[in-house]
């Protein structure tokens, strides 16, 4: 096989990542603009292998979406609506609470929880929330809020992001997710989310969670109108964060769902950009101890192949998903632990139910 990636082009590239050489932005560029899959592939696969060896993480978690209320809009999203829009959803604290009630039969052990830019909500309300499903089931990790949200509780409650994680915290926040980071580009931003915060703003975010002692994800959104340097540059951005504060669990790269969004003119993804991008993540990311194949986005058979393609982790049951749906997503909405271990055996891997933290649960031989 090595005879192959010298054919490929790739000879170089191989010595690097057999040495643990950090890759450049050129070699991530040459990794990008290949279609020999199989070459990117093999590559990913040294990287996934010595990390995290045959281990393929899962968790039992469920989501929950408080509202769908935003005032950013932003045009590759099909789940934000303004206020008065007849498809306009806000839940009451008792609403949230309920949700986590209707499963507590289940193993669950983290709630995920986003929503958007509300106009209106208080910022206690956020913080009852939070409250609210501790009171419910206290064990559970609440991993909530994207940093585009944390920058609006901050201007709620008139105090900086250090005093605001400070009080999310106190209230039961136990890690921040990876969303709204999309792509980095002003460029991009300016054409397709130009209410949001900036691809620095996030990551400022990020940085101040992760010295106050909170993990957080990290993503990308890819296959809309970025290129291939814009996308390079996201994760470049990313990597030096990470030098910086080792704060980030995981890289989730996800793909875009035009269906129902204001750039519905656009294709889907391809399984080759979708490998392709889990690939690079993986030897580009050398400093990210997890890159996640997001079944909701990609599918679940596409999830399993990629994990011969650097992704160690396919998330988890995730419980009712409705941001991805909306934008036309045709998989399920939840997926069995069992569904999941036959997923990732399958594949030839070693199932491990994780925590929020990958702290291993069960391994699954």
């Amino acid at each position: 096989m090595e005879n192959y990636i010298h054919n490929a082009g790739f000879g170089r590239i191989l010595e690097k990542v057999k040495a643990e050489e950090r890759l450049g932005f050129d070699e991530g560029r040459q990794l990008y603009n290949s279609n020999d899959i199989l070459a990117l592939g093999y590559l990913a696969n040294i990287v996934r292998n010595r990390l995290n060896g045959d281990n393929t993480y899962f968790i039992y978690n469920q989501h929950i979406n408080y509202s769908n209320i935003c005032t950013n809009l932003c045009k590759f999203c099909a789940f934000g609506r303004e206020k008065d829009s007849e498809l306009a959803y806000e839940m009451s604290v008792e609403q949230v609470q309920q949700k986590v009630r209707d499963r507590l039969d289940e193993p669950i052990t983290e709630v995920h929880m986003v929503g958007g830019i509300h106009p209106d909500l208080p910022f206690e309300y956020y913080l009852e929330i939070l409250r609210g499903i501790k009171e419910v089931r206290p064990a559970l990790h609440i991993q909530a809020f994207t940093c585009v949200e944390i920058a609006h509780l901050a201007k709620l409650a008139g105090k900086s992001v250090e005093e605001t994680l400070g009080l999310l915290i106190e209230a039961g926040l136990g890690s921040l997710p990876g969303g709204g980071a999309e792509v980095f580009s002003p460029r991009i931003r300016q054409l397709t989310c130009e209410k949001k915060i900036s691809g620095m703003e996030w990551l400022e975010i990020s940085k101040i969670a992760h010295k106050m002692g909170l993990h957080t994800n990290a993503t990308m959104l890819y296959g809309h109108i970025e290129t291939v340097d814009e996308r390079l540059q996201h994760l470049q951005a990313l990597r030096e964060t990470q030098d910086e504060t080792n704060g980030f669990l995981a890289f989730i790269p996800l793909s875009f769902h035009p269906k129902n969004t204001a750039m519905s003119d656009l294709s889907r993804t391809t399984g080759i950009d979708d490998l392709k991008n889990v690939a690079v993540a993986r030897l580009f990311l050398d400093n990210f101890p997890h890159i996640k194949a997001y079944w909701v986005m990609i599918g679940p058979q596409m999830a399993q192949i990629a994990l011969a393609f650097g992704a160690d982790d396919m998330d988890g049951t995730v419980k009712e998903e409705v941001i991805t749906h909306m934008a036309g997503a045709e998989t399920d909405q939840a997926i069995g632990s069992a569904t999941l271990v036959r997923l990732i055996k399958e594949a030839g891997r070693v199932p491990v139910q994780r925590d929020t933290l990958y702290k291993v649960i069960e391994v699954h031989r």
